[in-house]
């Protein structure tokens, strides 16, 4: 956009007036701080004579729905045909209500503004359409720890989520409580996912970073670590009446 306008003489405050913003937001937009709205982009089209070629850019500037650091495992996850999820702190994010996910986004640290917030939210839900959408089924099987089961952010309607998603003849859903659980639990979350072209992966995530992993020793000591924690977990029947029993709770 600068290059465009440099080369027909456009100043950022004639560019900043005929788009009805200020120049250093003008400014931001071309040093790449801040995303070029479409607006902006096609006042300068018309303004710097580029006949299209900024305002075709627009197509290319839609915000990425997922943090950088997930976007690899959401595009596997995509074209998953089973999937395996433990989870120690948190509800499986292809679980949760829309009330949990606007508690976990809305309080991320640092904050995010509320345009981003708002994206973010609606791509976890959209995420969700994976459990009933696709043909054949996705197979899925998720374990989720106690602890993230007794978070203040897990209301009823969470857990009556849960009991509903445990119902799906393709899910599988586990609790490990706590007198079950052993130090592999302990360690974290763990994802396993095998794609239609049958490769397999692995995938972790902590508070600094995440990895995805086709590497095929991390994926079969994952494979060994996450089986350990299914056959220490509640089996489904079990599992299901530990939650109910959390429903009941005065």
């Amino acid at each position: 956009m600068k290059r465009w306008r440099t080369k027909a003489n456009v100043s950022r405050e004639e560019l900043a007036a005929a788009a009805n913003y200020s120049p250093d937001t003008i400014k931001s937009m071309e040093q790449g701080v801040r995303m070029p709205t479409p607006r902006a982009l096609d006042t300068a089209d018309e303004l710097c004579r580029a006949e299209g070629l900024l305002s075709a850019a627009k197509d290319y500037l839609q915000r990425e729905k997922f943090p950088a650091r997930a976007q690899d495992f959401m595009e596997r996850e995509r074209e998953a045909i089973s999937l395996w999820w433990y989870e120690a702190m948190y509800i499986p994010g292809l679980l949760q209500t829309k009330r949990y996910v606007q508690a976990l986004i809305e309080n991320h640290v640092p904050p995010l503004d509320v345009e981003t917030a708002e994206e973010r939210i609606a791509a976890r839900l959209e995420r969700q359409t994976i459990l009933t959408d696709r043909k054949p089924p996705v197979a899925f099987c998720f374990v989720v720890y106690e602890a993230a089961l007794r978070s203040p952010q897990v209301d009823e309607e969470q857990l009556h989520r849960l009991l509903e998603v445990s119902r799906m003849r393709n899910v599988v859903l586990q609790v490990l409580p706590f007198d079950r659980a052993t130090a592999p639990a302990l360690l974290g979350p763990l994802v396993l996912l095998e794609t239609r072209d049958h490769e397999r992966f692995a995938y972790v995530e902590g508070q600094l970073g995440s990895e995805l992993t086709a590497e095929s020793g991390a994926v079969s000591g994952a494979t060994e670590r996450l089986s350990m924690i299914r056959t220490q977990a509640l089996s489904p029947d079990e599992s299901a009446r530990f939650i109910e029993r959390m429903v009941n709770q005065p």
